[in-house]
Order: structure tokens, then C-alpha cells, then sequence
């Protein structure tokens, strides 16, 4: 096994302020970000704050910026960097710091709670409902989501723009809507209501999204967020607003029930 010496430089401070601190640390061959970070806690910092759980990418806990990018520390492996490379960890830019690597993250948990569960329709018991294949594995990409919240992170809407965030679920909440406006089960709006695109689009900011597909890129599940679940929710949200046709069968279906 061979051993080289890294230069690191970590974010410390808490929502008061704080600075980069230089490291040297010992990595070994095959190791990850985390890795370096339990040996500076170790062996350097041992205040360093991180949040991490199961080092296996699938709890989505330590998430963090890694030489500017948003990534999963425990998915970030050493190799991808030249030795002489020095490596920046920072914590979510676009979310506020508790300490260190940590950050509060609690604007995600109020946008989950924003949007309705799905509806069951009416007349059929659980145990009951039917779908075709087709239609389970259009939405299973998006059960893949370990809600690390790198795409809401890297979202510029969130990221850059403080004031949008009000309005605006960004792009994991957003999938959760489109995933529930492809269920060909849920009766959201079975009662007249509104649809889940109307929704998208009326409570949820869809129209803030400009497709450029950065959460596409930074998702550790390699879900395809824009392109299966933005733009098709966008589409079919024009649909119902600007479309004549559409809007027009809406109306007669809307009085007939």
C-alpha cells in the first residue's frame, strides 16, 4: 500500500463566521474524502464538525463542497485528485452553517411538508390498486433519491437567490411532484382540483426552473432529474394552462363530475 502526504484545506467556523484552515494529512491507496476527514478528526481537529453515517452513499449525510463542487464525501474517492492537488472542503453554500462541515438543512424537511401525499382514488382499498410495469418503472428512477440535497444545493434558484426560496421547492421536491403527476393512481384531482403540474407550477415555483441541468449533474444516483421528471412536468403543466384543447377538455370533464 503506498502513502502520500495531501494538502487539505476545511472550512471552520459556525454562523458567527469562520475561515480555511490548512492540513497535511497521511491518505492511503482506495481511500475517500471521509476517510481524511476521520483522520484529521483524529489526529489534528478533533472538534471538526461533519455529519455522516453510512459511508456507503446511501444515507446521504455528508454532504459537503469538495474543491467547489457539491459531492458525497464518502463517494469522493482520493484517486480523482493529483497528489499535489490540494483538496477545499466547504460545507452547502446554499444552506446555513451550524459549524465546520455542518449545515442546516431544515429548509428541505418544510418543503416535503408543503406537498400533499398521494391521494388514493376513491372506491378502491388498499391492496387493490393496480398498475401496469410501465407505469412503476417510469417513477422508480426517482425512489433512487437518498435526499443528500446536493441538487437543492447546487441549484442556483436556492443557491443564489435568498429571496426565491419562499417560493421555490427546487429540483428534489420538484421530482416529487412530477413522480406523483405520473402515478396513474393518484386522485389529487379528482375532485376538481388542481393537478400535480398545476400545482408544480402554481405553489411550488416549477416556472423559477431554467433546465439547466446542474442537479442532473451533481446527483450521486445519477438520476436524471430534468430530463425525466423537470421538463416533462413542465410540459405537461403548459399543457393545461396555455394549451386550448386541453384546457377545454379539462372544463367539460370538471363539469360532468
Amino acid at each position: 500500500m503506498s502513502t502520500y502526504t495531501a494538502r487539505f484545506r476545511v472550512w471552520r467556523g459556525d454562523a458567527g463566521g469562520g475561515d480555511l484552515a490548512d492540513y497535511d494529512v497521511e491518505v492511503n491507496d482506495g481511500e475517500v474524502v471521509l476517510d481524511i476527514i476521520h483522520r484529521l478528526q483524529a489526529t489534528q481537529a478533533n472538534d471538526l464538525a461533519v455529519r455522516w453515517n453510512c459511508k456507503a452513499g446511501k444515507c446521504g449525510s455528508c454532504s459537503a463542497e469538495i474543491n467547489g463542487r457539491p459531492r458525497l464525501m464518502c463517494m469522493t474517492r482520493m484517486s480523482v485528485f493529483d497528489r499535489g492537488e490540494t483538496v477545499t472542503v466547504t460545507p452547502l453554500r446554499a444552506f446555513p452553517v451550524v459549524r465546520d462541515l455542518v449545515t442546516d438543512v431544515s429548509f428541505n424537511y418544510a418543503k416535503a411538508r408543503e406537498i400533499p401525499s398521494f391521494v388514493p382514488p376513491e372506491g378502491v382499498a388498499a391492496g387493490e390498486y393496480r398498475m401496469a410495469q410501465v407505469d412503476v418503472e417510469r417513477s422508480q428512477e426517482f425512489r433512487k433519491c437518498i435526499e443528500c440535497f446536493l441538487c437543492q444545493d447546487t441549484c442556483h434558484v436556492v443557491r443564489d437567490h435568498e429571496e426565491n426560496k419562499g417560493a421555490f421547492a427546487g429540483p428534489r421536491f420538484l421530482m416529487r411532484v412530477a413522480e406523483l403527476d405520473m402515478h396513474p393512481l393518484d386522485a389529487a384531482a379528482a375532485g376538481g382540483g388542481p393537478t400535480r403540474a398545476e400545482s408544480a407550477q402554481d405553489d411550488h415555483g416549477l416556472g423559477y426552473c431554467n433546465i439547466t441541468k446542474c442537479c442532473t449533474e451533481v446527483c450521486p444516483e445519477h438520476i436524471h432529474i430534468t430530463d425525466n421528471a423537470l421538463i416533462p412536468l413542465k410540459e405537461r403543466a403548459v399543457d393545461r394552462k396555455y394549451d386550448p384543447l386541453v384546457w377545454l377538455g379539462s372544463k367539460i370533464r370538471r363539469r360532468g363530475q
